[in-house]
C-alpha cells in the first residue's frame, strides 16, 4: 500500500519546477505575456510567504472584483486573500490575511505611495527633457540595474532637478 511507504523520497528532483512550464505564449496576442502581480501590502512577514509562495507556484488566484471586510463589511478589500480591508488594517494594527496583531506590516500604505508619486512627478516637470527621460528610463529598468546603490544614481543624474526644485529628496524607488 502506498499509505505505509515512509521516509525520504526515492529520487531527488533535478530541476525545479515551474509554473506554466508547458503552455505556450505568444507575446504579440492580447493577453499573451503573464501580467505582473500587484504589490503584496498590510500583511504580517508570515502571511507575505506564504502569498509569495503561491505565486510561486502557480496557486495564487487574483480577485475579480472586491470581496467584503470582515471587519466593516464593505466590498473593500482588493487585493487576494485579504480579510480585512486597507483602512481597518491600519485601523485596528492588525495583518489584513490573518487578523493577528503584528508590529511589522510588509507594504506601503496608499497615502505613503499617493506622497511618494506627487514628489517624483515635481521633480520631473523641472527637469530637463533629457534629464527627464534618463530617470523614467532608469526607473523602467530599474531591476535590471545593478543593485549597488540605484538612489545614489538617481541622485547623481538628477542634480539640475536638486537645483531647480532646491532640497527635495527623491523617495527610494
Amino acid at each position: 500500500m502506498s499509505t505505509r511507504s515512509k521516509g525520504p523520497p526515492k529520487h531527488q528532483n533535478r530541476k525545479a519546477w515551474k509554473a506554466n512550464a508547458g503552455v505556450k505564449k505568444n507575446d504579440k496576442e492580447l493577453g499573451g505575456k503573464l501580467c505582473p502581480y500587484p504589490e503584496i501590502t498590510g500583511v504580517c512577514p508570515r502571511c507575505k510567504a506564504q502569498i509569495e509562495w503561491r505565486r510561486k507556484y502557480g496557486k495564487y488566484k487574483a480577485l475579480t472584483e472586491p470581496a467584503k471586510c470582515n471587519h466593516c463589511s464593505k466590498r473593500a478589500v482588493r487585493q487576494a486573500y485579504h480579510a480585512l480591508c486597507a483602512a481597518c488594517a491600519k485601523e485596528r494594527n492588525v495583518c489584513a490575511k490573518c487578523c493577528q496583531p503584528s508590529e511589522t506590516i510588509v507594504g506601503k500604505d496608499a497615502e505613503k505611495h499617493r506622497e511618494e508619486q506627487q514628489m517624483l512627478e515635481q521633480a520631473l516637470r523641472n527637469l530637463r527633457e533629457r534629464d527627464r527621460r534618463t530617470l523614467l528610463r532608469a526607473c523602467v529598468m530599474k531591476p535590471r540595474v545593478k543593485k549597488i546603490h540605484p538612489d545614489a544614481w538617481l541622485m547623481e543624474h538628477s542634480k539640475s532637478a536638486k537645483s531647480c526644485v532646491g532640497t527635495l529628496e527623491f523617495p527610494s524607488l
